[in-house]
């Protein structure tokens, strides 16, 4: 079920007239979530909440066991189990077929034939968001920096709350856990503020990300029939596409949790104003980078031991992170660059102090935006492409050339830029992204009617499903 679809749209009415009618019985409430998130999960295939189920029962019941002992032994084999339980599902669903197949390829390369093990295994929607999310709870749990949740019903909502159940925010129970088990108040700014997101949320998926789809389709499909500016094409249609697509999830999900009295964590804070990668990365997918860095980095040794260690560090962390995104070479190699590009920018330029004033200070500013952009758009390339070969064409193949679609493809790429870009200059001068819904109400009113205006007259009508559903 796609949010924009609209059995979404059916499904959500039903439930939240029924939401709205328990709003005084907060248990009663918590019910009809947890049925509504099973049915919300189990509309791709039900055989899957058997996993849902399964982490759930095992984390609380972990939980809950952490706070009967103080015994250092037991509580490292009760996280341990948490840890085991959940990555063993985790690797058998989503690596498994990969690391066979790669370790068959290179016995191949040595001139050994290597019969691969390999079955038909459907990756479940949104395995890694939960997976990451209930593993976070464990450990905290474990490090006594939260309580263990006392309600089943309580934390099975937590892990199963459908607005951001299959693609995020990875949220923390330390954060979210106490929302679900407190009453909830639905004030009118949170109900308008919703509305905003939901809208925006949606513009961005069905007019934004689905057109910039079908230029990126369109290059990296048939990507040897491409040359020079027709292959940077490409890549800023797909660079757009995967903002619009995933920031455009998360705030239909930030949107709906409002409407339900909810809280999410920000995920995205304009990412592509970045000036290096760690501000991109406070800036992208924030409950990924910030639980790689808290569940991952950190205890790495984080950059604690010298340059040479938090380089190391900083490579295996970017590494697995890449490896999350999925069973694909691409996305390790993709994670070793963004790893290479923050150790990179460790060594030029250890620390940045304060921008000079004036004129200099626009120029600094804006040449590190420059380059930071630069790097981003190459990230992009290796995630969406599907071979090694294909990356490389890209970069022997990029160039000033043109052809007679060039014209045509940047054209559309800048009606497609152009308001979105309007729209975030106004998010960054006033450091507010949700400056929109706390404008003058005309303001408000012309924004939200051009945003629904659009999206019927541009938007891509084809239900599409979003890219993050496949990690």
């Amino acid at each position: 079920m796609l949010f924009n679809s609209f059995e979404f749209a059916a499904f959500f009415a039903v439930f939240y007239l029924l939401y709205l009618m328990l709003f005084r019985w907060r248990r009663a409430q918590n019910m009809l979530l947890l049925v509504a998130s099973y049915v919300f999960y189990g509309w791709w295939d039900w055989r899957f909440l058997s996993l849902l189920a399964l982490s759930t029962v095992v984390d609380f019941s972990v939980g809950r066991a952490l706070t009967r002992t103080d015994d250092p032994a037991e509580r490292k084999r009760l996280v341990t189990i948490s840890v085991v339980v959940n990555l063993a599902v985790l690797g058998f669903f989503k690596y498994f077929n990969f690391f066979v197949g790669s370790f068959t390829d290179a016995m191949a390369s040595v001139g050994w034939t290597v019969d691969a093990l390999t079955l038909d295994i459907v990756l479940p929607v949104g395995i890694s968001f939960y997976t990451f999310q209930t593993l976070s709870y464990s450990i905290d749990v474990y490090r006594k920096k939260m309580p263990a949740a006392r309600s089943l019903l309580d934390f099975a909502v937590f892990v199963a709350f459908f607005p951001q159940l299959v693609a995020g925010p990875i949220e923390r129970a330390a954060r979210f856990l106490p929302q679900v088990q407190q009453p909830r108040k639905l004030s009118s700014g949170q109900w308008e503020a919703g509305l905003y997101l939901v809208v925006w949320g949606l513009w961005k998926k069905i007019v934004l990300a689905d057109n910039a789809a079908l230029i990126a389709n369109r290059v990296f499909n048939d990507h040897t029939s491409y040359e020079g500016l027709d292959l940077l094409a490409g890549a800023l249609a797909f660079t757009l596409q995967i903002y619009g697509d995933f920031s455009g999830y998360s705030d239909i999900a930030r949107g709906l949790a409002k409407w339900l009295g909810f809280d999410l964590m920000l995920n995205f804070r304009l990412p592509y104003f970045a000036r290096d990668p760690s501000d991109f990365w406070e800036r992208w997918h924030i409950s990924l980078s910030s639980w790689l860095r808290d569940y991952l980095y950190i205890p790495l040794g984080g950059n604690r031991g010298g340059k040479v260690f938090t380089w190391r560090n900083l490579a295996l962390t970017m590494l697995l992170g890449g490896l999350w995104h999925g069973a694909r070479w691409n996305f390790v190699i993709w994670g070793a660059f963004h790893g290479a590009i923050l150790i990179l920018y460790r060594i030029v330029r250890p620390k940045r102090g304060a921008d000079p004033p004036g004129i200099k200070g626009w120029a600094r500013a804006g040449g590190e935006w420059a380059v930071m952009s630069v790097f981003t758009v190459v990230g992009w390339i290796i995630f969406r492409a599907e071979t090694a070969s294909q990356i490389g064409y890209f970069f022997a193949h990029m160039g000033p050339s043109t052809s007679a679609v060039t014209g045509e493809l940047f054209r559309q790429l800048a009606i497609l830029w152009t308001p979105l870009w309007l729209v975030q200059i106004w998010q960054h001068r006033t450091r507010d992204l949700l400056c929109f819904a706390k404008a003058p109400a005309p303001v408000g009113f012309v924004f939200l009617s051009l945003c629904v205006l659009t999206s019927f007259l541009y938007g891509v009508q084809e239900s599409i499903e979003f890219i993050y559903f496949q990690f």
